[in-house]
């Protein structure tokens, strides 16, 4: 997938209140979906070979972003998928140590029970090869909260589908958000270290990457 111009990214700063409201889920009109434009983001920051968590339909972000240099696993059978994006359970990847360059979790943090977070990214960082990062993206709790409660207008009103969590159903320890110290607090816990939070400017900062990285000596500040 192409990145995205100057020119592009300047059209999509100006025109964000409009790409929010109408929730395009594709490039529409010379305009950047929300979606693609935070694959991009995330493209932007993958070291090499990446496992995308939480990968959703198509596996869109390792097929059509990183050109197949990738993996994306996840625990629910969306549309495209196959058998071997499919996992059990996500509390343990199928994967030996130092498998991946680069681990993603793309609007997902959230939708892992809470129970479960810790030990789901204490296995990210057992996949990473030494140097390499995870990147995890997470808009504002105030934005995500609006966002939801949009998704779920359009659906009932408009009969559109562009709720995915209801499509598989929210579960038990699931949330719409996580804050920003509980973010870079279970990025610390599993070890990673030098954490950066990035946010999105051609979103008006309302969403974000938080980047985290796996090192022997961490020497650097971090959030």
């Amino acid at each position: 997938m192409t990145r995205r111009s100057k020119a592009q990214k300047i059209l999509d700063f100006a025109t964000f209140p409009i790409r929010a409201l109408t929730l395009i889920e594709d490039d529409f009109l010379g305009l950047s979906s929300l979606r693609s434009e935070r694959f991009d983001y995330c493209a932007s920051e993958v070291q090499g070979y990446c496992l995308d968590v939480g990968c959703g339909k198509h596996n869109w972000f390792v097929t059509h972003y990183l050109q197949g240099n990738g993996k994306g696993i996840d625990v629910f059978p969306y549309e495209g998928l196959t058998e071997e994006h499919l996992v059990e359970n996500l509390t343990r990847f199928p994967f030996p140590e130092a498998s991946f360059d680069s681990v993603t979790f793309i609007a997902n943090l959230n939708h892992i029970p809470e129970p479960m977070r810790d030990t789901e990214l204490k296995e990210a960082f057992r996949c990473l090869k030494p140097g390499g990062n995870i990147i995890a993206t997470m808009g504002e709790p105030l934005t995500e909260i609006l966002a939801h409660a949009l998704v779920w207008l359009y659906d009932r009103i408009l009969g559109t589908k562009f709720d995915i969590d209801n499509i598989r159903g929210m579960q038990k320890g699931e949330s719409y958000y996580l804050s920003h110290n509980e973010i870079a607090e279970r990025l610390r816990r599993a070890g990673f270290c030098r954490i950066a939070k990035k946010r999105f400017w051609t979103q008006w900062g309302i969403n974000a990457m938080y980047i985290g990285w796996k090192v022997s000596d961490p020497k650097t500040t971090s959030l």
